[in-house]
């Protein structure tokens, strides 16, 4: 037991600073690089720098990561994604409420997100390590539908109405998009979190020839991952 938490410390340490600051650096991207990705920015700013918001977020993620590394023995994506860059910027907010001091500051963030992740790694390493196969097969059972509930479809709605909120325009690509997303890949959010994007680029930017680019290649995409989800022959299929 005491070489696993030795090792969740270090791990969970270093994980959770790397994540948490490529989130952080996402809000500088493109003239900066980042390690992050666009759904965990996305869910960032849904949140809208509360830390209330931000760590209810994380718990409902918590419970799908337990599930998971109880029953499989493995971390999902969901430990480095989401729970700990948004339980990192909870702990920032209690100190200081500006997300634009936080959130968008990779070296604060790094910090936070070292003691975050060194403290969730090393929770659900020693829960995993401590209940017995029995019970594991039990937690599993239980937690693991309530989870895929939180996942799809509460997150896709969640997002959609975060979209809608951010104004006509942005509204009605997430729709189109989160749309497609869920007839395509079975999960509107990477859809809608797009659609925000586009649609973001066109208030700002009215018509320039790079928001017209960035559509044609989001359009691209997903009629190659369609493709080779076997979506056209199942419409056909439908009809």
């Amino acid at each position: 037991m005491l070489v696993i938490i030795i090792k969740s410390i270090i791990i969970g340490a270093l994980a959770g600073a790397a994540v948490s600051a490529g989130a952080a650096r996402m809000f500088f991207a493109p003239e900066v690089q980042s390690m992050g990705s666009f759904r965990t920015i996305g869910e960032l700013n849904a949140c809208k720098g509360d830390p209330i918001t931000h760590f209810s977020f994380g718990l409902g993620f918590l419970f799908n990561s337990a599930a998971s590394v109880v029953g499989a023995g493995a971390l999902t994506q969901d430990v480095l994604h989401r729970v700990v860059p948004n339980w990192a910027e909870a702990l920032l907010l209690l100190k200081n409420p500006k997300a634009e001091e936080t959130m968008y500051n990779p070296t604060a963030m790094a910090i936070s997100g070292s003691i975050v992740g060194a403290v969730v790694v090393t929770f659900l390493n020693t829960i995993a390590s401590a209940i017995p196969e029995s019970m594991s097969m039990v937690a599993q059972k239980i937690l693991g539908p309530a989870s895929n509930l939180m996942i799809n479809p509460v997150m896709p709605i969640i997002f959609w109405i975060a979209a809608l909120d951010a104004g006509k325009t942005t509204g009605i690509f997430g729709t189109i998009f989160g749309g497609l997303a869920h007839m395509i890949m079975g999960n509107a959010v990477p859809g809608v979190v797009l659609g925000i994007l586009i649609g973001k680029s066109f208030e700002e930017n009215e018509n320039q020839s790079s928001n017209w680019a960035l559509l044609l290649i989001v359009i691209a995409l997903f009629a190659v991952i369609a493709y080779f989800r076997g979506f056209y022959a199942n419409l056909l299929k439908f009809f």
